[in-house]
């Protein structure tokens, strides 16, 4: 009877440390989990933890170079990022090049492209010879942009834009516009929108494009064009030489300073605002958490006075979009480029 006694107490004993030891598992899977989490977060705060190559579609010394030189530097100096930044200039095709390198060769977290509107443009038109466009590649924000503009010589008999828009529609082949890119290009396709939204058949406008605005420019200061269509950025110190007027900017509304009496598209009566943006892009599959790093940081160093600063002394006009209101704008632009480029032919 003792000896059976036993038995069953050495049995309850057995069943009761399995049953401690089952009733402890969760705990030991959950300090596990929770590890894990712990570790997911810690890796997630530390992006990035390698060199990034920010890939430019334009030789060194253009706008687009110009503005991922100036994110890397004040990135840095901001210590936003503490990795280095590479930039990689692949020019060519009207930045159609560029883009190619980036989506075949950049995957996951660690390259940005850093480009303009032509990342659309290209991948719309016949003659764009670029199979990507923005659906490859993943939107992280706007920096910065520059405006368009149409200018004359100061001593031409066109003092506001009005006169110029009727005698552009009285005779259209009587008047030549000049620009720093061909057909299809953005300088192109802003004169085509000013004349599609004065009610001007796009293909009956006259459009000249030289090899960059510098050719443009002279074009237009040896009376070999009656109008200029550029940005803001790299027609400003020939208005204040007194060598040329702006008759429009494509901003919604006057700017400040020197250009404060330069009167808008919209003011005068054609609803055009046309921004020559600057946007940063991230691989196709590049994480959430990196995008967040991104979305984070741009604002950083867009509300930044050092940022400002460095824009602004280009002639650079600040506004900044985060991943998800860039992405809504590109939308929007896709719609008005496929538009235009309908109504000249020019539609893939």
């Amino acid at each position: 009877m003792i000896k059976k006694s036993w038995m069953l107490m050495l049995l309850t004993l057995i069943v009761a440390i399995g049953l401690s030891a089952c009733g402890n598992s969760p705990a030991v899977s959950d300090n596990a989990s929770g590890n894990k989490d712990s570790s997911e977060k810690e890796t997630k705060s530390n992006y990035p933890t390698e060199p990034i190559t920010a890939v430019v579609p334009n030789s060194a010394g253009g706008g687009n170079d110009a503005a991922a030189r100036t994110l890397a530097k004040v990135l840095a100096d901001l210590e936003l990022v503490e990795q280095p930044i590479t930039i990689q200039n692949k020019p060519g095709g009207g930045q159609a090049v560029g883009m190619a390198e980036f989506v075949n060769k950049y995957k996951g977290d660690y390259g940005i492209y850093v480009a303009s509107p032509p990342t659309i443009i290209n991948n719309l038109r016949k003659e764009g010879n670029s199979p990507y466009g923005v659906k490859d590649v993943t939107p992280l924000g706007l920096i910065y942009s520059d405006l368009a503009i149409l200018a004359v010589k100061a001593d031409s008999k066109y003092k506001d834009l009005k006169s110029f828009v009727k005698d552009l529609k009285d005779n259209p082949s009587e008047i030549s516009i000049v620009g720093g890119s061909g057909p299809g290009s953005q300088d192109h396709l802003t004169v085509m929108l000013l004349a599609d939204k004065s009610g001007i058949d796009p293909k009956q406008v006259k459009y000249i494009g030289y090899d960059g605005s510098g050719d443009a420019l002279t074009s237009l200061l040896g009376d070999n064009g009656q109008a200029l269509t550029t940005d803001l950025s790299g027609i400003t110190e020939f208005v204040k030489s007194g060598d040329v007027r702006i008759l429009a900017v494509a901003s919604p509304e006057r700017l400040s300073g020197a250009l404060k009496d330069v009167p808008t598209y919209k003011e005068q009566g054609v609803d055009l605002v046309y921004y020559n943006w600057r946007g940063i892009f991230g691989p196709k599959d590049m994480s959430p958490d990196a995008v967040d790093f991104w979305n984070n940081n741009l604002k950083t160093l867009t509300d930044s006075e050092e940022f400002n600063s460095e824009i602004a002394a280009s002639g650079f006009m600040p506004g900044y979009m985060n991943s998800t209101e860039f992405s809504k704008y590109l939308e929007e632009q896709e719609v008005m480029f496929t538009d235009i480029l309908t109504k000249l032919d020019m539609m893939k």
